[in-house]
């Protein structure tokens, strides 16, 4: 029987991949927040101004991108490892599911809702 993994079919792409959006999200969060020190006292102008150009657009959906993996992978990871028939019983394989369920769509409506504020201008 082939176990199921996260995202990628593989454990160790898992890793890399959960890695990569590790330091895609500590990169937006210095260019923000570098942004938001060098811009003291800004106005909501000036801060539509700034996440509506078109670099950090692109970088907003990438950070969103790599936020949904970030947090699959991750989220995959602590029901595999917590959600277990040794400690829960048979009930554990349909908790399991509906967890996992509940993360897809949550993550995927994330998603789209990021990328409709980001580009729907």
């Amino acid at each position: 029987m082939k176990s199921a993994t996260g995202l990628t079919g593989s454990g160790s792409r898992d890793w890399f991949v959960q890695r990569i959006s590790a330091v895609v999200l500590a990169a937006y969060t210095v260019v923000v927040f570098g942004w938001i020190l060098l811009n003291g006292g800004f106005n909501y102008e000036q801060w539509y101004g700034f996440m509506m150009t078109v670099p950090m657009k692109i970088m907003s959906l990438l950070a969103v991108l790599s936020l949904v993996a970030h947090a699959w992978i991750g989220m995959w990871q602590v029901f595999t490892d917590y959600v277990t028939t040794r400690q829960m019983g048979p009930s554990a394989s349909g908790l399991r599911l509906v967890l996992t369920s509940a993360v897809i769509i949550a993550v995927f409506a994330y998603a789209i809702w990021a990328i409709q504020i980001f580009w729907a201008n």
